[in-house]
């Protein structure tokens, strides 16, 4: 493939705003692409009809603003971006990634499409996801699977995995993705990419009126959030600043005025509450990786400190309890959950066979985990963990095991990343090397409530010369 970081989504917006290229000259651009690469299998569908209606608008609107109020145009103006398919796009299919779901047409968009839309933003259409977002591959029954830009034989990971692929392939500027267990994190160390997952409640539709609290039905923390995916971190924030609907972009200002931090502490630490069951090793790129990044968060002035953090051992079987007690309210006829994926229909007999009680307790004992690594990590500005512990597995490599072993080989790829959505603190991908076979490895940083600003600036730190 040619190469596909030569344009940032910050560079297309500037050049948008002020007139250098006209939105559908962009759309076409990015569709073309889309069509070009259409062995990635990162779309699920592609509306070029509707997103030509929506730039042809777009250009109307700027062409009706004059040069001295080009700053009034919404904030990401003419971009193109695409939405996984978890997500409801107005006029558009939901499949959940799910063969066993009917398929139904939205007929609005998600609170969270509807706030990119405001700001100027054009959807092209709707890109691949694990089912039911439950995996961190994305693959399932109702399409090819979504496959790595950086080698295509493998997983972009998941479940925002046809996001990552889309924004790592160049199809897409950037894209918003969800995040309840890794879902951002996972595909953006997969592909090279800044993934941010929020705090909960950071960005305003993650908790919609229907559902406000910060507890899932059976007590659990709720899980899943909104936040960017892009090649870089100035577009990562200026995606967050959208999506949060902020006044003016204090994150992409933050990340401008990177070079300003210094001084933190912050800890650094490989330990997995998922060590209790399954055995975690860092290969040799994972390790030099995370040693990287120790070592120039130390030159910009920041205290490392070595930290020995201990969790709950019981974490791995309440956390596999919460994440799939949904399952246990997923009605379908016979015939429907027979085309569910060998994972989602083992999980779910697991979950319906389990009592309220049993759910209530795991999600108890999540509260108290994640009050205990809150009070833990605490104790720092930061902690850094390793990102992913190897290369992403190839395309088919977990569908193709019993469930049991396709979940324990996704704790072992990815045990980083779910205890940060049980405690519900922001953290962030950061892509750290790009190996001699063009793979890339990354870290992640962990923050305080209310602290993404500053984790994308410390991601700028690590992604600059």
């Amino acid at each position: 493939m040619e190469d596909a970081t030569a344009e940032t989504a910050l560079a297309w917006r500037d050049a948008l705003r002020r007139g250098d290229v006209s939105a559908r000259e962009v759309a076409e651009r990015y569709l073309r692409r889309i069509e070009a690469h259409h062995e990635l299998g990162a779309f699920l569908a592609v509306i070029g009809d509707q997103a030509h209606t929506d730039a042809t608008a777009a250009d109307a609107r700027f062409a009706a603003t004059s040069r001295s109020e080009r700053s009034t145009l919404p904030r990401l103006h003419g971009l193109p971006i695409a939405v996984k398919d978890l997500v409801e796009v107005a006029g558009m299919a939901t499949t959940r990634g799910s063969a066993a779901l009917r398929h139904r047409v939205a007929t609005a968009d998600a609170p969270g499409v509807a706030m990119l839309r405001a700001a100027g933003a054009i959807p092209l259409g709707k890109t691949q996801v694990s089912e039911l977002g439950l995996t961190g591959y994305s693959e399932n029954a109702i399409a090819p699977p979504a496959r790595n830009p950086l080698d295509p034989s493998r997983t972009p990971g998941g479940s925002s995995g046809g996001s990552a692929a889309a924004v790592a392939a160049d199809l897409i500027p950037m894209g918003p993705g969800t995040d309840g267990g890794g879902s951002i994190r996972i595909p953006a160390l997969a592909c090279g990419l800044v993934g941010l997952k929020p705090g909960l409640g950071a960005v305003p539709g993650d908790l919609a009126a229907a559902a406000p609290s910060l507890h899932d039905e059976f007590g659990a923390p709720r899980l899943t959030v909104s936040g960017p995916l892009a090649r870089d971190p100035a577009d990562a924030a200026m995606l967050f600043d959208a999506q949060r609907g902020a006044t003016g972009e204090p994150a992409l200002a933050a990340v401008r005025a990177a070079d300003e931090l210094t001084g933190l502490r912050i800890a650094y630490s490989a330990a997995s509450p998922f060590a209790s069951v399954y055995p975690i090793a860092l290969s040799a790129e994972s390790g030099c990786a995370f040693e990287a990044a120790r070592e120039r968060l130390a030159a910009r002035g920041h205290r490392m400190d070595e930290a020995t953090f201990a969790y709950d051992p019981e974490y791995p079987e309440a956390f596999t309890t919460s994440w799939t007690a949904g399952l246990s309210r997923l009605a379908l006829a016979p015939d429907a959950a027979a085309r569910l994926m060998p994972l989602t229909s083992l999980f779910r007999e697991r979950a319906r066979a389990r009592t309220v009680e049993a759910h209530e307790r795991a999600g108890a004992r999540l509260r108290d985990f994640a009050a205990d690594a809150r009070q833990q990590w605490g104790a720092y500005d930061a902690v850094l963990t390793p990102g992913l512990t190897m290369l992403p597995p190839r395309v088919g490599a977990f569908t193709s095991m019993h469930p049991d072993d396709d979940y324990r080989l996704q704790c072992e790829w990815a045990p980083f990343t779910s205890m940060v959505n049980v405690s519900g603190l922001p953290a962030v991908a950061v892509p750290v090397m790009r190996l001699p076979n063009g793979h890339a490895m990354g870290v992640q940083l962990i923050g305080r409530i209310g602290s993404e600003s500053q984790l994308l600036q410390l991601a700028a730190q690590l992604t600059s010369p």
